[in-house]
C-alpha cells in the first residue's frame, strides 16, 4: 500500500509539473500555447538544499504574468522534487486575469508584470480580510524586441524610432531614420510588419512605460495593458507574436528574451545615448533593474524603473514581474506553501537560475527585503 501511494504521489507531481510547464508563463496574456523552449534546472541537489518544505502541503493554484514563464518552469520543477506531496499549478494566463483571480480569492498568489494599481489594492482587501494585496518583485529581465529581416543581422534603434515603427509612422525597413541608426547596413526596402499583444498585457504597459518616458514625444499613449495605438498586427502571447516574427520576413515585435534565445530570433540593441548601444541581454537587464528604487510603502515592495538610464551597458526595455499576495488574511489551508514556494524563489538558489532562462536576479538589497515580507506573511 505505501508502494502504491508513493507512486501515486509520483504520478501526480509529475502530472501537476506537466500542467505548470504547459501553463506556466508567456508574458501577460495568454500568451504560451507552444513552450517556447524550456531550459534545463542545474544540480538537482544543489537546489533541492536551498528549500525549505516546511509544513507545505496539498495543491497551491496561482494564475497571471506569463512573462516570468521559464523561470516558474524552473522553480516549479525543483520545489516538487524537493517537496513531495506538493503540488504547484500555476496558470499562464495574464497579469490582468491573475489579479481579477487574486482579488476573487481563487489562487494563492498572483504574478503580473505591472504593481496593483490603488483600485485592484482596494478590491484585494475582499480577499486578504485582515490585510490586502502587496507587491513582491522576483524576476527581471529584459523585454527584447525581435525582429526578422533577411540578410540583416544586426540592427541599432532608438526609442524615439521605436516608437514610430509601433505606432506605424516609420513604415519602411530603409527609411532615413533607421538608416541613420545602422551607418553601413543594407536595409532593403521592404515593407513593416509590426506585432503587438491582442490581449491585455504586462509587457505591453511595460514597453508603453519605456517609450513614454524615453521618447515623450513620439509615444503620446498612456501605458496600459491593453494596446494602444492604430495599425500593426495583433497575435495573442509572447509564445504568438515570436512565432509571427520568426515566420515573416519584415517583421517586428517584442517578447521576454526567453522567446527570442530558445528560437534564435535576431534582437534590436537599443541606442541609449550611452557610449555604445545596449545588447538585451540578462547582465544588461541587471544593470538598469539595479537602479531601481522602491516606491511601495509598508510591506509592499513595488519598483520604480529607470527607462531612461544612459548608464554603459545597462538595457533600458525592462520589465518586473510581481507576484502579489496577502500581507496577511492569506487562506489558512495554502498559507505554508505559500510562504515555502516563494522562500524559494526569492533564496540565492531560486535567484541564481533565473539567468539559464534569460532572465535577470533580483538586486540582492531589494530581494533581501523580499525574503523578509514572505517570512512575515499571516
Amino acid at each position: 500500500m505505501k508502494l502504491q501511494r508513493k507512486n501515486r504521489l509520483r504520478a501526480t507531481a509529475l502530472g501537476a509539473l506537466a500542467v505548470s510547464g504547459a501553463l506556466v508563463l508567456t508574458a501577460c496574456g495568454s500568451d504560451d500555447n507552444s513552450d517556447p523552449g524550456t531550459p534545463q534546472a542545474g544540480d538537482k541537489s544543489s537546489a533541492a538544499s536551498s528549500i525549505d518544505c516546511g509544513k507545505a502541503k496539498g495543491q497551491l493554484r496561482a494564475s497571471g504574468s506569463s512573462a516570468q514563464k521559464n523561470a516558474m518552469d524552473l522553480w516549479v520543477k525543483n520545489y516538487m522534487a524537493a517537496c513531495s506531496g506538493v503540488e504547484i499549478n500555476y496558470n499562464s494566463s495574464s497579469s490582468g486575469e491573475g489579479i481579477v483571480a487574486f482579488n476573487q480569492g481563487t489562487v494563492g498568489f498572483a504574478g503580473s508584470d505591472s504593481a496593483l494599481k490603488p483600485e485592484e489594492v482596494a478590491e484585494s482587501k475582499k480577499a486578504c480580510k485582515t490585510g490586502q494585496g502587496i507587491n513582491l518583485p522576483m524576476v527581471g529581465g529584459p523585454v527584447a524586441v525581435g525582429y526578422h529581416l533577411e540578410g540583416v543581422d544586426k540592427l541599432t534603434l532608438d526609442a524615439p524610432t521605436l516608437a514610430k515603427i509601433f505606432d506605424t509612422k516609420i513604415k519602411k525597413w530603409n527609411d532615413p531614420a533607421i538608416a541613420a541608426l545602422n551607418k553601413g547596413v543594407d536595409l532593403p526596402d521592404k515593407a513593416i510588419q509590426a506585432f503587438h499583444r491582442s490581449e491585455d498585457s504586462g509587457t505591453t504597459q511595460n514597453l508603453g512605460k519605456y517609450l513614454g518616458a524615453a521618447a515623450p514625444k513620439d509615444w503620446k499613449y498612456e501605458a496600459e495593458k491593453k494596446w494602444p495605438a492604430p495599425g500593426g498586427q495583433a497575435a495573442s502571447g509572447s509564445s504568438g507574436i515570436a512565432a509571427q516574427v520568426k515566420q515573416v520576413d519584415g517583421a517586428i515585435g517584442y517578447f521576454e528574451l526567453s522567446y527570442a534565445k530558445s528560437q534564435s530570433i535576431s534582437t534590436v540593441a537599443i541606442d541609449t545615448g550611452g557610449s555604445a548601444p545596449a545588447e538585451a541581454t540578462s547582465e544588461n537587464a541587471s544593470k538598469a533593474i539595479a537602479a531601481a528604487k522602491i516606491k511601495g510603502t509598508g510591506k509592499d515592495l513595488a519598483l520604480d524603473l529607470d527607462y531612461t538610464t544612459k548608464a554603459d551597458g545597462a538595457y533600458p526595455l525592462v520589465l518586473v514581474t510581481y507576484e502579489v499576495v496577502c500581507d496577511s488574511g492569506n487562506k489558512a489551508e495554502t498559507l505554508d506553501t505559500v510562504k515555502s514556494f516563494l522562500s524559494y524563489a526569492a533564496s540565492d538558489d531560486g535567484q541564481k537560475i533565473l539567468t539559464e532562462a534569460g532572465y535577470a536576479p533580483i538586486p540582492a538589497e531589494i530581494n533581501a527585503k523580499v525574503r523578509e515580507t514572505v517570512n512575515g506573511l499571516s
